[in-house]
């Protein structure tokens, strides 16, 4: 029985973070009353004229320029014919043959897997290949109820950017990658908020599967509207296991497109796939080719540091780790924040181990959003700062954060109002010392003998008789001397 290899690509639809419409001036607006934010053109009345959204275009040759795409010197736009509900006009204005953006990839770094396969990737820092981007009309939206359904037309016309694979992805732990750094980097650039539940990104899969040794790619079937990354991940794995199964079983598979269940586990057949000549795509005759160098200086302006360069960089300036610089550079919010405070503090790992191990968890619990941080950057710096110094020590910090969190005030006002400064001074330090060594005969016996570890009960003494407040370097640089002598 011979081995089967999948392939697949990935067709994914991006909504851009644009105030207005792709051809009119209707909002964008998510969550309004449906069918309020509609024009003449959006609603496909005839004789309403297109006019082109510039800054969709700017937008998408940006998302070209952050994953390194070429861009035309023109593209052009095209009617795509069909007939279904969600589209009036009976046709969708969008890109064929001159499209917007052309080649590229999107770069799988380790920490965009899934978590249990990133121990063992079978190809370290792949790039997938894209075939192009290209800029178009969002449809409708059609909403089924118990006895009839609904079309809500706020979405209709809103700028779809979509981003075409080529046939480069073996699994669906490499699909989950490619989605998820996919969705960063869009949303680093400001081009979309990329939210799926919102619908702002949207996913097909094409998936074949072939026999070990056949150079010639299988029969292409395609899953549609995915907007989970982890439910692509699972339609993939169904889908793969069920063409083969049917490869096997010596059947014939046609090309065609399903729908995935995420309640059952399957997918299930739609319908035969048309080719894109039955969609009999010709040029927009109300819409002029667009000259690209017209804006590209400012796109080439706009292009910010991306998710991979920003892991890169703290790791260098900063001296954290790999995995530690991937979670703080995973949210551009979250990057942003944990930048401005290392700039500023002493020690920018001791930074990444509040942001990641403290604040993470309270904004969590909470329910708030990094934007929505009582703590700014520079009061958390300020109390990495002091900790550093020595006025509190490291358990004193994680109770001044949590009050720092609870109360907005700073970390300089909470030591001062809590009565926490650290004791520092060697010689009141000293005597508490000697005043522990005196009381512990026995752990001094044991020090002595060579249990070294026996340092640990006289040291929590002095904590104890400080009220916590001596500084633990100086307790045990004293310690081990008087305890030598």
């Amino acid at each position: 029985m011979p081995r089967y290899i999948p392939t697949i690509g990935l067709e994914v639809h991006v909504q851009l973070k644009t105030r207005s419409k792709m051809f009119c001036g209707c909002a964008t607006s998510f969550g309004d009353a449906p069918n309020s934010n509609t024009c003449p053109v959006c609603l496909g009345y005839p004789g309403a004229l297109p006019v082109m959204n510039e800054e969709a275009l700017k937008m998408t040759a940006l998302a070209g320029l952050m994953l390194g795409c070429t861009v035309p010197e023109v593209c052009k736009f095209d009617r795509k014919n069909y007939f279904y509900p969600d589209m009036p006009k009976n046709y969708q204005i969008t890109q064929f043959d001159l499209p917007i953006c052309l080649g590229g990839g999107v770069p799988l770094h380790e920490f965009a897997y899934p978590k249990d396969v990133q121990k063992s990737i079978a190809t370290p820092d792949k790039v997938v290949k894209l075939t192009r981007i290209h800029l178009e009309e969002d449809v409708a939206k059609s909403q089924h109820f118990d006895s009839n359904s609904g079309i809500d037309f706020n979405r209709a016309g809103t700028p779809l950017m979509e981003i075409v694979s080529e046939p480069d992805i073996a699994t669906p732990e490499e699909a989950f990658a490619y989605l998820t750094s996919l969705q960063q980097i869009l949303i680093y650039g400001g081009v979309s908020d990329a939210d799926m539940e919102k619908g702002q990104l949207r996913c097909d899969c094409n998936v074949s599967v072939r026999p070990e040794g056949q150079s010639e790619l299988g029969v292409k079937i395609e899953i549609k509207n995915m907007n989970s990354i982890s439910a692509v991940r699972r339609a993939l794995a169904y889908e793969i296991e069920r063409q083969t199964a049917a490869c096997e079983r010596g059947e014939k598979l046609i090309q065609s497109t399903r729908g995935w269940d995420d309640t059952t586990g399957q997918t299930r057949h739609q319908r035969t796939k048309e080719s894109s000549h039955d969609y009999r795509y010709f040029p927009d005759p109300d819409l002029l080719p667009v000259k690209t160098s017209a804006f590209m200086d400012e796109v080439r302006a706009r292009r910010p540091e991306l998710p991979g360069e920003k892991r890169d960089r703290f790791v260098r300036d900063y001296g954290i780790t790999s995995y530690d610089a991937s979670v703080l550079a995973s949210q551009k919010a979250l990057a942003d924040y944990y930048d401005a405070a290392a700039k500023v503090a002493k020690d920018a790992k001791t930074v990444a181990n509040y942001v990641i191990n403290d604040l993470l968890s309270a904004l969590g619990t909470a329910e708030k959003s990094v934007e929505d941080c009582p703590i700014p950057p520079a009061q958390l710096a300020e109390l990495v700062n002091i900790v550093k110094s020595g006025v509190i020590n490291s358990t004193q910090g994680k109770t001044v954060f949590g009050e720092m969190f609870s109360t907005g005030k700073s970390a300089t006002q909470i030591v001062e109002e809590k009565g926490l400064k650290q004791e520092s001074d060697a010689g009141a330090i000293e005597a508490l010392c000697q005043q522990a060594i005196a009381t512990n005969p026995k752990a001094v016996a044991e020090y002595r003998s060579g249990k070294t570890a026996a340092i640990n009960a006289i040291k929590g003494q002095v904590m104890k008789l400080s009220q916590g407040k001596a500084n633990p370097q100086i307790v045990g640089d004293i310690l081990a001397r008087l305890l030598s002598a």
